[in-house]
């Protein structure tokens, strides 16, 4: 983080060899570490043992509809921004089992006993994906309808959070006010620190339970002359962002669009794919679906994820309340740009880039809100009540 926290007055440092050092405490601390690693030519989330599992010396390059991964010339471990996957998926699995039942000739068993989930410790978020699990956590555990599994899954957890030093072609972090540097809800913030004679990291403690971890690992004060690279590092990350866009009264703007022409001219574009909520850390849209053998002794009920994207979403009365990739496409944008404060007080984006990079046809959201910002008072020849 840039500024001290409540547990340090100033940010200690460690040689880069002792990353290896904290992910065996963490480990034998009992937790799953999960971290960024090298999978089918992206950077993933998975398993890491050691630091031998991370990206080291890798970066990617994002556009629209694009992202490639490239060799960096230095061996830093965090040197990249962000991949397909977030953090939602271990803590709102794509699947997860409801219940079980299982049928005899006297009786029917059902079984809705989950097992406990894995205590897992979150290697290398960035400020975004901080941000976005705030999000999930004022919907899954903080409502009046908290998920157990969520809060579970939630409350094992341990932080360990990242201070971005690069920022990706699709990033705009800086317009949505959720980065680069990292400011709450971490147990412990990383600075990744790398030049010709040194590579180390910075580091802050922000809860006694990363104090209680940090004191296993070997340390030091870090010195005047790091703590100044540190805000450095963060500062020209902010001044290099890919994307930016202008937040100021979109809530207002959105809701005075609903017809507005720009929806058609996406529409035409827009496969309706959902690949952009499937990758979204904040999107939490599921569906229950229910299975049986074939002899019907065995039933399961799964939630998964699901998206306003697909045509089944919003079927009701026999037919899709949105019927058009016109209407799915407007729902994602007005619901994650402008409904959100509605419902949760902030808004639905966090400037990740993933539903940029990820999109086949490179549908950027970014140069939709522009577009309906240059030409608010546009009128659309679609009719209220029509198939739109």
């Amino acid at each position: 983080m840039l500024f001290p926290s409540r547990l340090h007055p100033e940010p200690k440092a460690f040689q880069s060899r002792e990353l290896d050092t904290l992910i065996g405490v963490l480990r034998d601390e009992g937790y799953q570490v999960v971290g960024p690693t090298l999978q089918e030519r992206a950077i993933v989330f998975d398993t890491v043992t050691g630091a031998g599992d991370l990206p080291q010396g890798w970066t990617d390059r994002q556009g629209k509809g694009s992202y490639r991964l490239e060799r960096r010339d230095d061996e830093a471990y965090f040197g990249y921004a962000v991949g397909p996957h977030s953090w939602k998926k271990f803590l709102f699995p794509p699947a997860r089992r409801l219940w079980r039942g299982t049928r005899s000739e006297t009786r029917f068993e059902l079984d809705s006993e989950l097992p406990e989930p894995p205590r897992f410790a979150f290697l290398g978020v960035r400020s975004c994906d901080l941000h976005a699990i705030r999000i999930q956590d004022r919907v899954f555990r903080d409502s009046r309808f908290a998920d157990p599994d969520y809060a579970a899954r939630r409350g094992r957890s341990f932080v360990v959070a990242l201070n971005c030093a690069v920022a990706g072609g699709n990033c705009f972090c800086v317009s949505m006010g959720t980065g680069p540097a990292v400011d709450e809800g971490f147990d412990l913030a990383l600075t990744e620190l790398v030049d010709d004679d040194s590579h180390s990291f910075l580091v802050t403690a922000g809860t006694e339970a990363g104090e209680a971890i940090l004191a296993k690992i070997p340390t030091r004060p870090a010195t005047s002359e790091e703590s100044a690279e540190g805000r450095t590092v963060v500062e020209r990350t902010a001044a290099n962002m890919g994307r930016h866009v202008n937040a100021r009264g979109v809530k207002e703007l959105l809701y005075g669009a609903y017809e507005h022409p720009r929806w058609d001219d996406v529409a035409n574009r827009c496969l309706a794919c959902a690949n952009c909520t499937m990758v979204c850390p904040t999107c939490f849209c599921s569906t229950v679906v229910d299975t049986s053998d074939l002899d019907g002794a065995h039933v399961e009920r799964t939630r998964q994820w699901d998206s306003c994207f697909t045509s089944d979403f919003s079927f009701a009365a026999g037919s899709p309340t949105r019927g058009s990739t016109r209407s799915r496409y407007r729902q994602w944008m007005t619901h994650k740009l402008a409904t959100w404060f509605d419902q949760f007080g902030t808004s639905g984006c966090v400037g990740c880039g993933r539903c940029i990079a990820w999109c086949p046809v490179g549908i950027d959201i970014t140069e939709e809100l522009a577009a309906i910002q240059q030409a608010p008072d546009a009128q659309s020849s679609t009719t209220p009540g029509g198939s739109s």
